[in-house]
């Protein structure tokens, strides 16, 4: 993979040009993308900017982000030759900060689980995760060193673990999701892949104008309390070992591990997450579902055939039980400084009919709070499987340095 923390030290030292390293990336997706299938389009004559913390790093841009340059169609055909007339706020921050949008990456249909044709860079018999699949699978093959994605269930989080790169999404907000196709107000969080933690970090620092995100030389050992997710249901053996291994690996280096259960309205918490998140998209996709019902993605129109039903009483019920649970979240970040869980019930899943299962980052998209992918083990068929670091709401930067410290102690 191409690290971004690299260019930027290799452009940094005048080592590389920045015109060099969005060639590499060119050349890099010229060879790869035609068995992959990462990229919607992509600007052939892209060329560097001349300054900036991300001069000479190309980025891919999930498929339903406003971009100006490029048609936003959304993975769907009612958006076929869809022509934004401006960059979505995320794409002009990566702009400022000196970036090349070297291209639109695939994305399910309206972020949903109607799947693409985007092959895993790791095992082509199996799915790169969704909705942000092409993003995922990009970084994994080295074509690029920097995408954004989309979450409302696992969208950013799955599929890096599937891909075998690091990713966050952040909290709620840090990020705008103005010029982002729309699924659900509460819950679409926009976020980051790149091939490390250190990466991740970097890129989120410059589009944000935030240094402090920035992870330290040396990283203090971290409080841990590991979350199973029982409520979730029991993972596959790959999954349980990713987290078994990270769990060892991040206490033999000195953090303090122990196992946390969760209040049980945080467990109702993810209960409730489709009441909220399938209530909003009905009103997402009015004009979508309701004048152009035989165009829609079919899983997509089911599952609104499905939950057409839903009240706005039972809305407000699961609103008031997100509220509760959040506050309760919050109190466990009294005992420990993040949490560790698992990023997918194991490795990515064979074949394309599925995009894989969201149930154990659902919750932590309803709750709000920072989300690292750190990869953990490569499973049989070569398939990576990763965990997930979590902080408090707001503490991204606690996020990144402590998953940047258990990623340190899987390499020893």
């Amino acid at each position: 993979m191409i690290s971004l923390a690299d260019l930027q030290q290799r452009i940094e030292r005048g080592a590389l040009s920045p015109d060099t390293a969005i060639g590499q990336s060119l050349e890099a997706i010229g060879a790869q993308d035609k068995t992959i299938g990462a990229f919607v389009c992509t600007d052939a004559n892209a060329r560097a900017q001349s300054s900036g913390p991300l001069c000479g790093i190309a980025v891919g841009i999930k498929d339903i982000i406003d971009t100006a340059d490029f048609p936003t169609e959304m993975g769907a055909q009612i958006y076929r030759g869809n022509r934004p007339r401006a960059d979505a706020p995320v794409v002009m921050a990566l702009k400022r900060a000196g970036a090349t949008i070297i291209g639109k990456t695939t994305t399910t249909a309206f972020a949903a689980n109607d799947p693409t044709a985007t092959l895993n860079p790791h095992n082509h018999g199996h799915t790169p995760g969704g909705s942000s699949a092409g993003s995922a699978a990009a970084v994994g093959a080295g074509m690029i060193p920097l995408a954004l994605g989309t979450q409302t269930g696992g969208s950013v989080i799955r599929p890096a673990s599937f891909c075998g790169v690091a990713a966050i999404k952040p909290s709620y907000r840090l990020l705008p999701t103005v010029g982002v196709k729309c699924f659900s107000w509460t819950l679409d969080t926009v976020g980051l892949f790149a091939p490390g933690v250190r990466d991740v970090a970097a890129g989120l620092s410059a589009m944000t104008n935030r240094p402090e995100l920035l992870v330290p030389a040396s990283v203090a050992a971290p409080r841990i309390g590991v979350v199973t997710q029982a409520f979730a249901d029991a993972p596959e053996a790959s999954g349980a070992a990713a987290l078994q291994k990270a769990s060892r690996a991040a206490e033999k280096a000195g953090a303090s591990v122990r196992e946390l259960a969760m209040p049980e309205i945080v467990a109702e918490a993810w209960r409730i997450h489709p009441i909220v998140q399938e209530f909003e998209a009905h009103q997402s996709f009015a004009w979508e579902y309701g004048q152009n019902y035989d165009a829609m993605p079919p899983l997509l129109r089911g599952r609104l055939d499905e939950s057409k039903g839903g009240t706005p009483a039972e809305y407000d019920a699961a609103m008031d039980v997100t509220l509760r649970a959040r506050r309760a979240l919050a109190a466990i970040f009294d005992e420990v400084d993040v949490l560790l869980t698992l990023s997918a019930p194991g490795a990515a899943p064979a074949g394309l009919a599925s995009t894989g299962d969201p149930r154990y980052n659902r919750l932590w998209t309803l709750m709000g709070v920072p989300c690292v992918n750190v990869p953990a083990l490569v499973a049989e068929g070569g398939l990576p499987v990763g965990v997930t670091v979590i902080a408090k709401f707001g503490a991204d930067a606690q996020a990144l340095a402590a998953a940047s410290f258990v990623e340190e102690a899987l390499r020893v």
